[in-house]
């Protein structure tokens, strides 16, 4: 999470800077979000390059001892774009004041498009004449933060996201209608597995489906490139240019299509996709009955119609697109608003036959606060037109509402271990009893990697707390017997490590064995929760020490030993963290095999669907989660949480603070 906190730092600097162009520019919001996505696009493509620039160099042929040039196809291997030096940021940084910024930010540009036809005429170029050369420098410089210039792929997708979501709130776009969390688009991944052959997004936004579809099939060790093609459709011509530049920086080609999906299907994919995956935009009031009453991609009807001709709600369109594009082995995973899933009228007889077709999958429930535009819930729904036979009449309700990470006071997401967790059930689901198993063991051994990853962070606290007490004039017996007892646990810790490190290595690993394994485990991981608060302890005891000595140089010492009780206290915590995952799943589903629990999944057979209304949300089948127990109150957590929803009001309380300030200024006051 230090992670998550320290790029939104970045993200807030990022920002600031971009929106000053509004006092420093001839442009409203919404004329300077191409120009600033274009920069951060070099920027995103810049970072790319140099990651995967030294393995490409490391495996080029060499023949008479000249090594052949770096080509196009050899950065498309890597998911990546070839970039000149005229197109790589660093030129562009170094730019001195007296050079045409503009000019040379347009040559980069063009030399991009010249290497990749799909990006002609998409890549802002003129736009940057009108900013001032200073402005423009200033922006190269902001954009180029060492932080950001040592980030991961990752971090910059997210940058990347957080621009697109800032740019809506400025309505710049309708509402972030084209944007998707990525917690919720890798769910979508994980549950539909989109690796190979057609996928089509038929409201495809910045094109977030199509990225984390080929990071899962490059975790596959395939070129997402030729196993698969990507087909989108969006209305807005800005965006569509956004999903271009968004797949080019990852080194991905798809064919998207402007189109109004209400009336227009450009790629005529109806019966021939392998995949669908959409976030649609919720509750669409306006779509014009009669022009789509006889669309081939309503093979249930149409849903309501207003008085008006009007059908009431877009939501059922979008659900019978989905449907219709899919061929007989094709699966289809998308968000929708969480009122669908149980809507009335004429809604029920869709839903009716929807369920009755039997290709309903998984419907899962997710809390609100996931999107960053929308503090709604909603739900994930999954088709799959090749279900085996014994799951034909059967729909896994799976509630994830309780399932989540908070990122900020307004923003929640899935951490990369719930998402897991979450996946290890729809696997159990689908019989695949060794995948599970496999996640549970990966747990299982990354709590002995942690564990043996702590010993090291933990002598280098010990040998700095010896020698910041060697300094010190007085110790109570106290803080002695304490650091002793300290001493101690620390090296049953590491005999345990090691005793437990030579039972995992002869231990089955069927079920029956990993749940040996754990519950053998079960101590070394409550062990290290002990010994990070003796270290916190330990410091709090040697900081009153060290602050009421009268020697001299021990705040220097006191900062070092500190720097070093943060080092081994977030290590000690990967141990139990990473334990407690496994212990999720198998307390869960102590067989390996899918079983109801309360509060999170049901296998729902279709006489009880019938039951009530044809109705698919999750929450009505698979009750109310238990309370959980006193002893399970996780403080370090909550006191997270407590510090997230300060640190996010005291950001609000300075923003509207400064707004009444200006308020003021300008009212002459």
């Amino acid at each position: 999470m230090t992670q998550l906190e320290h790029i939104e730092t970045i993200e807030k600097r990022l920002w600031s800077s971009a929106d000053n162009l509004r006092a420093n520019s001839n442009y409203a919001s919404n004329e300077y979000f191409l120009p600033v996505m274009g920069l951060i696009f070099l920027r995103h493509a810049y970072s790319r390059y140099l990651q995967v620039k030294p393995d490409i160099e490391a495996s080029l042929p060499s023949r008479g001892g000249q090594t052949r040039p770096l080509t196009r196809e050899d950065f498309s291997s890597k998911s990546a774009i070839y970039l000149k030096p005229e197109a790589q940021f660093d030129t562009l940084v170094s730019l001195r004041d007296s050079d045409d910024r503009a000019q040379a930010v347009i040559q980069a540009m063009e030399a991009i498009e010249a290497d990749y036809d799909t990006l002609k005429g998409i890549l802002p170029k003129s736009e940057y004449q009108e900013l001032d050369n200073d402005v423009l420098g200033s922006l190269l410089r902001t954009f180029n933060d060492p932080a950001l210039k040592k980030a991961t792929g990752d971090i910059f997708g997210r940058i990347y996201e957080y621009f697109l979501t800032q740019f809506a709130n400025q309505s710049a776009h309708d509402g972030g209608e084209f944007f998707t969390p990525v917690s919720i688009v890798q769910m979508i991944v994980n549950v539909i597995e989109p690796d190979h052959g057609t996928v089509i997004d038929p409201a495809c936004g910045s094109g977030g489906m199509f990225v984390q579809s080929a990071h899962f099939i490059e975790k596959l060790h395939k070129n997402p490139q030729e196993v698969a093609t990507f087909y989108g459709q969006e209305k807005n011509p800005t965006t569509i240019r956004l999903a271009k530049m968004n797949l080019a920086v990852h080194g991905l080609e798809g064919n998207i299509q402007k189109g109004i999906t209400y009336y227009e299907d450009q790629h005529e994919l109806c019966g021939k996709a392998d995949f669908v995956m959409a976030n649609p935009p919720f509750n669409v009031d306006d779509v014009d009955a009669e022009k789509i009453r006889n669309d081939p991609r309503l093979p249930f009807g149409l849903p309501s119609v207003n008085k008006k001709g009007a059908v009431s709600n877009g939501n059922y369109l979008w659900i019978s697109y989905f449907y219709s594009y899919l061929n007989p082995t094709g699966r289809a995973g998308f968000v929708m608003s969480s009122q669908a899933s149980s809507a009335g009228g004429q809604e029920v007889e869709v839903r009716r036959k929807l369920v009755e077709s039997g290709d309903v999958d998984v419907m899962i429930a997710i809390r609100s606060n996931f999107f960053y535009t929308r503090s709604v819930p909603c739900e994930l729904w999954f088709f799959n037109r090749n279900k085996p036979a014994q799951l034909k009449d059967k729909v896994l309700m799976l509630d994830a509402r309780n399932v989540f990470r908070k990122v900020t006071r307004k923003i929640y997401d899935f951490s990369p271990e719930q998402l897991a967790n979450l996946t290890a059930i729809i696997w159990l689901h689908r019989g695949e009893q060794q995948r599970f198993l496999a996640r549970v063991e990966s747990y299982l051994q990354t709590t002995l990697d942690e564990a043996q990853q702590s010993i090291p962070a933990i002598e280098n606290f010990i040998s700095a707390l010896d020698g910041l007490t060697d300094k010190l004039d007085t110790i109570d017996e106290e803080t002695r017997q304490a650091i002793d007892l300290f001493k101690t646990d620390r090296k049953s810790f590491e005999n345990s490590i090691t005793g437990q490190s030579n039972a995992w290595a002869k231990a089955p690993r069927d079920n029956a064995g990993l749940l040996q394994s754990a519950k053998e485990l079960e101590p070394l991981a409550e062990t290290s929760r002990d010994l990070l608060k003796q270290i916190d302890q330990l410091y709090k005891f040697v900081e009153k020490h060290a602050r009421d000595s009268n020697e001299r140089g021990l705040n220097r010492l006191l900062n070092e030993l500190d720097d070093l009780r943060k080092q081994a206290v977030e290590q000690l915590k990967q141990v139990h963290y990473t334990f407690k995952q496994a212990h999720w799943l198998q307390e869960r589903f102590p067989e390996a095999q899918l079983r109801d629990v309360e509060g999170l999944v049901k296998l729902v057979d279709i006489e009880e669907i019938k039951a009530n209304d044809w109705s698919l949300t999750p929450g009505r089948y698979v009750g109310v989660a238990p309370e959980p127990e006193n002893e399970d109150f996780d403080f370090e957590e909550t006191l997270r949480d407590i510090h997230i929803e300060l640190k996010g009001l005291n950001e609000e309380a300075a923003m509207l603070a400064e707004r009444i300030q200006k308020n003021f200024e300008e009212l002459g006051v």
